[in-house]
């Protein structure tokens, strides 16, 4: 029976069965308030639907959708209400849609924060860090007025890390740990990429780890991670591919430089995968991380591998009873040290350009 559990048919049953929450003998879960602003957009409108289905939370969870446009999308907006419903999905028990952060913000338990300004032709990169910061600023008001003072914050808008510290700073009766930033889908790129390259099933790559900022200097990190053979046999996926040169180079570049790539071929920025690994991240968060599996969150740095309190940084988590855990004890080379200094000095740079556009100082420093 062991060795039955062991194969990859069985590994794949049990990475599905954790999506399957157990309610209460007899009663039905009560519904979650699931916050998506840009609710209508690129990425929120697929992420509408995989919480719909489910995908999110589990085909157990019933919940209650708060969709956030802006004004000039609230046409747009209804369209979305009309597919969702037409949808007629069993897990939705109400649409809140609304141009109205009042409404919008109402007591969620999850916020994914989808919508940002992005950079358009010719913009500088301080003039986004400064029109996302204001946009932030005042998500983070709302969050600290009317969410619920446990809500859980994924900020998906770019630049992500950096987003999420902010609205942090106009939310001081929400607990730091409670805003995190999406890197999951890094990690899945990276993953991907280990696939193609190995021919490992993408289920039996294991603890890949995304370093620092969702930008260009992330790290994507393969010293320890490993592909989980027959009788649970970890093989390290640096041996498995056994070309440093490679690794250091057209892997990391690839990660690093996906959405680029991306919107070079479509026109458009990466929209069904970031919506499924914002869906990946929360899943995890809430309903916890699979046995001595780790996954990548942008979270508040605790100062752990040295890296300065506050921060909004990727590092290596596990996840249970709803919380996350910075996982410890990795030990890093000189090459990585250096790739992890570099997206630290980027984050420095963009939260201290962010803070520095914004008219009032952040009520709650770090």
């Amino acid at each position: 029976m062991e060795q039955q559990n062991n194969t990859p048919a069985m590994r794949r049953l049990l990475t599905l069965s954790r999506h399957f929450i157990k309610p209460a003998q007899g009663d039905e879960l009560p519904p979650k308030r699931i916050l998506v602003t840009g609710a209508a957009g690129n990425i929120g409108y697929i992420l509408n639907f995989m919480i719909a289905q489910g995908r999110m939370l589990g085909p157990k969870q019933p919940v209650i959708l708060h969709l956030f446009e802006i004004p000039p999308a609230e046409g747009a907006l209804k369209g979305v209400v009309m597919e969702l419903n037409d949808g007629a999905f069993p897990l939705v028990k109400e649409i809140v849609a609304t141009i109205d952060p009042v409404v919008a913000f109402k007591d969620v338990d999850i916020a994914v924060l989808v919508g940002a300004r992005p950079r358009s032709k010719g913009m500088l990169r301080k003039d986004l860090l400064a029109a996302n910061g204001a946009i932030f600023k005042e998500q983070g008001n709302y969050l600290e007025k009317y969410a619920k003072k446990d809500v859980k914050v994924l900020v998906v808008g770019n630049p992500a890390n950096t987003n999420a510290f902010i609205a942090s700073r106009y939310a001081p009766s929400i607990p730091d740990e409670n805003f995190t930033a999406l890197t999951r889908l890094d990690q899945n790129r990276a993953i991907s990429q280990i696939a193609q390259r190995t021919g490992a099933t993408l289920e039996d790559i294991k603890n890949i780890i995304i370093w620092g900022n969702h930008s260009a200097t992330q790290y994507p990190d393969l010293n320890h991670a490993y592909v989980l053979g027959k009788d649970n046999q970890q093989q390290p996926i640096r041996s498995l591919v056994n070309d440093d040169e490679w690794i250091q180079k057209a892997f990391i570049s690839k990660v690093q430089k996906r959405g680029a790539e991306i919107i070079a071929a479509r026109g458009l920025s990466s929209a069904a995968s970031a919506a499924n690994a914002a869906c990946d991240h929360m899943h995890d968060w809430v309903l916890g991380t699979l046995p001595n599996e780790v996954v990548s969150m942008a979270v508040v740095s605790d100062g752990s591998y040295g890296v300065p309190r506050g921060l909004i940084y990727s590092f290596p988590v596990t996840c249970k009873d709803g919380k996350y855990e910075i996982v410890q004890g990795y030990k890093v080379n000189e090459f990585s040290q250096q790739k992890m200094d570099a997206t630290t000095k980027e984050l420095i740079e963009e939260r201290d350009a962010a803070l520095g556009s914004l008219e009032t100082p952040d009520v709650r420093r770090r």
